[in-house]
């Protein structure tokens, strides 16, 4: 432990150059070609053994050869800035202002990336991987498609893991799960006529309206359960008209349906039908088309169930030691409200466990920011866990 600590203090300016770096270059979704090579290039300066690209733009640093194999999984592109106005500070500066680092991605979640990067090099520089594999991914277009990049990841590498740890922002706490998520289309259709004699037609918007008001009931009524919970929004309505001047023949909602423990396919199917029964509505599970910046394109279908890990599982508890160990303080446990890519990883059962520097209500905020020190700290934790997890 006092020699970890003594590496991470002798590279703390290294962590903070390159994390300043990483903030610097712009990587939203599908575009995050320039952050993936200033990724790698340190990887290689750093002695990584291997490094793997993905078709889809992945970069994955490879350490050791043993048995045992871990893997350590941050998303390397952000949500857009679109009021860079308001921020007290540049959104791709990287200012350090009273030990916080200030920029898109600062939490959520290139902060990760480079503990979970340097973590890695002292794993190796310490001598920890013996009768171990490590791989360190930066993952693409998580934002929009979660799980689908590491999905991918998983079905590429030499080994399977073993474990898989999950970097997303978890204020110091070790996460055992996610919600997960779901996104749902409704679709009801009318007959066009002209708007000056609607009562020639049938208004689809209209024929919308009941099942409306029924996803609100369902939200209502999600919120009641004890303990985890779903929850759903109609986050997008849109209809078309041949004109604006004449009644909508088509109209589609777009639910966000988050999905608590135990909420399958099954139980969403049984809801779906009975939020559009007595009506002519359909439904279906919405597919995601994307392109990466590799310029490949994909489909990605939108039901990510939720996950959880036993606290007593041994991924758990080599977490547990891993960050009592470095930060000399007791370990809590929760569950993410939000999904991640752990969806991807537990769905081939994978042990997966989160812990992540990073502030989770500063994601997607302006001003977003995060403590150095949950950085520093990180970096001695997934290289403490990289010693504890056995197979």
């Amino acid at each position: 432990m006092d020699e970890l600590n003594r590496i991470c203090k002798d590279y703390e300016n290294e962590i903070t150059d390159f994390l300043r770096k990483i903030i610097s270059i712009q990587s939203y979704t599908g575009e995050e070609k320039e952050v993936a090579k200033t990724i790698k290039q340190t990887m290689e300066q750093l002695g990584y053994d291997d490094i793997i690209e993905t078709e889809y733009g992945d970069v994955i640093g490879v350490l050791g050869v043993g048995n045992t194999t871990i893997l350590i999984d941050s998303h390397m592109d952000t949500v857009v800035v679109n009021d860079a106005d308001q921020w007290k500070h540049d959104p791709f500066g990287g200012d350090v202002v009273n030990g916080k680092m200030y920029g898109r991605g600062a939490s959520d979640m290139k902060s990760a990336i480079a503990s979970s990067v340097y973590a890695g090099y002292f794993a190796k520089k310490m001598g920890l991987l013996t009768g171990k594999t490590v791989y360190v991914s930066a993952s693409v277009m998580e934002e929009d498609f979660d799980g689908f990049a590491l999905k991918n990841i998983l079905e590429k590498l030499p080994k399977k893991p073993d474990a898989v740890v999950i970097g997303e922002p978890s204020d110091r706490q070790i996460a055992l799960g996610h919600r997960g998520r779901a996104l749902l289309e409704v679709h009801t259709k009318g007959v066009s006529c002209h708007g000056s004699a609607p009562e020639n037609g049938v208004n689809a918007v209209y024929e919308m309206s009941e099942i409306i008001q029924r996803v609100n009931d369902l939200n209502n009524t999600l919120y009641k359960n004890e303990g985890q919970h779903g929850s759903v929004v109609l986050s997008k309505i849109e209809s078309t008209a041949v004109s604006l001047n004449a009644v909508p023949d088509e109209c589609t909602i777009y639910l966000d349906r988050r999905l608590a423990n135990g909420e399958t396919f099954q139980v969403i199917e049984k809801e779906m039908n009975t939020l559009i029964e007595g009506t002519k509505a359909s439904w279906n599970v919405y597919d995601a088309l994307g392109r990466s910046y590799t310029e490949k394109e994909f489909a990605m279908h939108s039901f990510m169930e939720s996950w959880a890990m036993d606290p007593e599982d041994p991924i758990t508890v080599a977490m547990k030691k891993a960050f009592e160990g470095a930060t000399g303080e007791g370990s809590k446990l929760f569950h993410w409200n939000f999904s991640t890519n752990g969806f991807a990883s537990t769905a081939k059962g994978i042990p997966t466990i989160g812990y992540g520097p990073g502030i989770m209500k500063c994601c997607h905020m302006k001003d977003e920011h995060c403590e150095m020190n949950d950085v520093f700290d990180a970096t001695r934790i997934y290289a403490k866990f990289i010693n504890e997890f056995n197979n």
